[in-house]
């Protein structure tokens, strides 16, 4: 098994600094995952199963996959799956959005993960929608621990786009995007009580407010939030004392949005303040889709009431990278959400975030910004022994096609079974963008612009 070594500096009697290996045994849910969610397995060593309709329920459905523990679901179809009651999942489930030939979204009522323990999620859609219950959330995570969703849209929540409640722990959401939540609240992701929490590289775009609301121990890293109308970031304004450690993170006002990028702290928001920016003047100043906003003074919290920590306070054991605010912007252009398979509605936030002020809108439901859109799925590889891999992969690698049990063994010292080890070649793991120009922007504006025409 693979281990991750940390140095830890002793000081000797002679005063020298030593680097000692301090080993810990965690390798992370894939290569890439980041935070507190990182050590999740999922359903690494249980059975693979097959998602082969777009039906909201019985065999073959993603409903029934996620029903039962100690599953890694993989796709033979793409396309929008419309449910009519909320998806609920079992424990120890690996969801592999990556296998989805064109892409895979779920639309409908939502999806939960209350109660639930173990869970990786990579490369899926989900959107709520005004049809569905008020109360809901398009994903709900209530009393949840050992969660990592990485590279996943969530939209149109009726009540918040995302919830983290009552006592949900050791929580990633990475390289996603969040967007456009819906009446009756139109907010984009409450955290209330919880704790080991770690938001990195997400995009927060078109919601009201609650970008998230931080009433939790939580990291808010490389983060983007985009055409609040209310306010953006809200403290957790509570009785009890709430850590949130925020990182290089960029606000920037959109058409909609007020000069309230940060709002409702109390004494008991104890805030670790740096490098984060915010830009409100909505002028793409240079030209070159680049913002050019100023840094935040510890005083604009204080000013809220909040008190300021000198150093941050949470520390998963795999650490986030960390880049500036200003490479976090430039890395999600092309990288944010369910990147691999972008429909109109995400490239319509990267538009506007490209903007810097002139686009923006809070819907009040999915009708106004055009509703859901058409996906056209496409066809998946061979796979004789229904173990995951494709049969031109096992061959290429040394494995069995007509052996279903190879999918289940370990590759190696890598940590991560067979069927891993293919799931996760699907996806690559992105560089800093440190150098990503504005030349380098419009390239990528014009290729999402290309990809979606499928859709």
């Amino acid at each position: 098994m693979t281990k991750v070594v940390h140095f830890v500096a002793k000081i000797t009697a002679a005063g020298c600094l030593l680097a000692t290996p301090a080993i810990a045994a965690v390798v992370p849910a894939f290569p890439g995952a980041e935070g507190f969610g990182a050590g999740a397995t999922g359903g690494r060593g249980g059975s693979v199963y097959h998602v082969t309709n777009l039906n909201d329920a019985g065999t073959g459905s993603f409903r029934d996959a996620v029903s039962a523990s100690n599953r890694i679901v993989v796709f033979d179809v793409g396309g929008v799956i419309n449910i009519n009651s909320q998806v609920a999942f079992a424990n120890n489930i690996t969801v592999a959005g990556q296998t989805a030939p064109g892409g895979i979204a779920v639309y409908g009522d939502g999806v939960s993960l209350s109660n639930r323990s173990n869970i990786v999620i990579r490369y899926m859609t989900f959107r709520q929608g005004i049809g569905s219950d008020a109360g809901d959330k398009a994903l709900n995570m209530t009393n949840a621990s050992n969660i990592t969703i990485d590279h996943t849209s969530v939209g149109w929540g009726r009540w918040d786009n995302v919830g983290i409640t009552s006592n949900s722990h050791d929580i990633t959401i990475q390289n996603s995007l969040v967007h456009e939540a819906i009446d009756d609240q139109r907010f984009g992701m409450i955290i209330d009580s919880s704790r080991n929490l770690t938001l990195a590289r997400n995009l927060f775009s078109n919601n009201q407010g609650r970008n998230p609301k931080g009433k939790g121990d939580l990291q808010f890293i490389d983060n983007v939030i985009y055409n609040w109308r209310n306010y953006g970031y809200a403290g957790g304004h509570s009785s009890g004392d709430w850590y949130q450690d925020l990182i290089n993170n960029y606000f920037i006002a959109g058409k909609s949005s007020n000069n309230s990028y940060i709002s409702d702290f109390a004494a008991t928001d104890k805030i670790y303040n740096a490098g984060n920016y915010v830009d409100l003047d909505k002028v793409d100043t240079g030209n070159d889709h680049l913002p050019e906003g100023s840094l935040i003074s510890n005083t604009s919290f204080t000013n809220q009431t909040a008190t300021v920590m000198p150093s941050a306070h949470n520390n998963p054991t795999i650490p986030v990278t960390v880049v500036s605010a200003l490479d976090a912007y430039r890395g999600l252009i092309d990288d944010v959400g369910n990147s691999l398979h972008r429909d109109s509605v995400d490239q319509r936030q990267v538009q506007h975030l490209l903007s810097l002020g002139t686009q923006g809108y809070v819907p009040a439901d999915e009708t106004q910004v055009g509703g859901m859109p058409t996906w056209t799925g496409g066809v998946a590889p061979t796979d004789t022994d229904r173990d995951g891999m494709p049969n031109s992969w096992e061959l290429a690698h040394g494995l069995n096609p007509n052996l279903a049990s190879d999918g289940s063994q370990y590759s190696g010292t890598t940590g991560y079974t067979n069927v891993e080890v293919y799931i996760n070649s699907l996806t690559v793991v992105p560089e800093p963008a440190t150098s990503l120009t504005a030349g380098a922007i419009a390239v990528a504006l014009l290729r999402r612009r290309r990809a979606i025409r499928s859709f």
